[in-house]
This record gives structure tokens, C-alpha cells and sequence, in this order.
């Protein structure tokens, strides 16, 4: 389980998806890292195998690189970085599981004084039963509120402080993210499907 408050922001320096264990390698500012540990990696939770000095590595499944944007993952590219919550501990953004839900696409994003409004496509219809104005979202991991639904879409805005000490600063037009729906939102319209005629 996770906050969507990013710790700082890693790069990756080696993706491995060329044999049977497809690997990524990725240096932090961790310390004390230990093997089995979950870390989310732009909002994807993946399990630590291996790690020296500043450096660890994380097994990929094929459904985890078919469904997130770890396929367009590439050598020296910063990534969102969070750690497992821990029990006591704050709790600033909101619930995050770190299960990708499914990806979507920056239509445009625009300067609101020193603030930045994005714009993102491809929400299906069923899924954007889950979105509800000023409600949360998890966008490669950041904890965000969304501040306009569109047709295909939604809309967020971006302070300082999260442009500062996270990777969406970098995204350009056409750029796929990874979403993970509010897991709150997810079990109410679940069981309202289930319980209301």
C-alpha cells in the first residue's frame, strides 16, 4: 500500500526484457533496502530481487509490462519512487495500491501562473464511473485531484511542489501514463453493481 507522495524521483540505468526474466535496474537515494520489499516505480508496486549500494533491480511479469508504460521504460529516464506505507505513518495523499488500472494519453498541458493544468485522454465509459470531480487519482503514482472531467477524460493541476519532486514535469504531448483509479471509488461502484437493482 502506498500515499501517492513521491520520495524522490530515481533513474533507470538497465531494462533487461531480452530473456526469460526481464529485469529493470534502477538507482535511488534508498538506504537500507531489503529483498521482497515493495516499491512503487511510476505507480507500478514491484517486488525488490536485488540491490547493492544505490542501486536495486526488480523482476517484471509479462502482464505488468503488457498493461503499464514499463514497455516504454528506457535507460537514464527518471521514474517516480515511493516506498511501502508504513503502519503509523502519515497518510498526506491517498490510498494507492500500486495496480495500474490502465494507461492514458496527455491531450496538452498549459502554463496557470506558476501552476500547470493537464489535460488526459482515453478513459473508457465504464471507467469514468470512477472519476468524480475533485476526487483523487493516481497518476505514475503522484496522489492528484482531479479538477475537470471531459468526455474522454480528465483534467489536473499541478503546484509547484509536485513538479519539483516529481518526473510529470516531463511529459510531453502524446506521452502514456500509468492510472490507478481510487481504490475507494472502486469498491463503492463495485458494490453498487452488485447490491442496487
Amino acid at each position: 500500500m502506498f500515499t501517492g507522495l513521491i520520495d524522490h524521483c530515481g533513474s533507470i540505468i538497465k531494462v533487461d526484457f531480452h530473456t526469460s526474466e526481464q529485469q529493470l535496474w534502477i538507482t535511488s537515494a534508498f538506504t537500507h533496502l531489503e529483498l521482497g520489499e515493495s516499491i512503487a516505480i511510476d505507480g507500478i508496486c514491484l517486488t525488490v530481487t536485488a540491490f547493492h549500494e544505490d542501486v536495486f533491480c526488480c523482476d517484471i511479469s509479462p502482464e505488468t509490462a503488457e498493461a503499464t508504460t514499463v514497455k516504454f521504460f528506457k535507460p537514464g529516464q527518471p521514474v517516480n519512487l515511493e516506498r511501502a506505507l508504513q503502519i503509523g505513518s502519515r497518510l498526506g495523499g491517498h490510498f494507492v495500491t500500486g495496480h495500474i488500472d490502465q494507461t492514458a494519453r496527455l491531450d496538452r498541458a498549459q502554463k496557470v501562473g506558476e501552476f500547470v493544468e493537464m489535460h488526459f485522454s482515453g478513459i473508457s465509459k465504464e471507467a469514468k464511473k470512477l472519476l468524480t470531480k475533485k476526487g483523487s487519482i493516481a497518476i505514475n503514482g503522484v496522489s492528484l485531484t482531479l479538477n475537470e472531467l471531459t468526455e474522454t477524460g480528465f483534467s489536473v493541476m499541478l503546484i509547484p511542489h509536485t513538479l519539483q519532486r516529481t518526473n510529470l514535469h516531463l511529459l510531453n504531448e502524446n506521452d502514456v501514463v500509468n492510472i490507478e483509479f481510487d481504490m475507494l471509488a472502486k469498491i463503492l461502484l463495485q458494490q453498487s453493481e452488485h447490491y442496487l437493482p
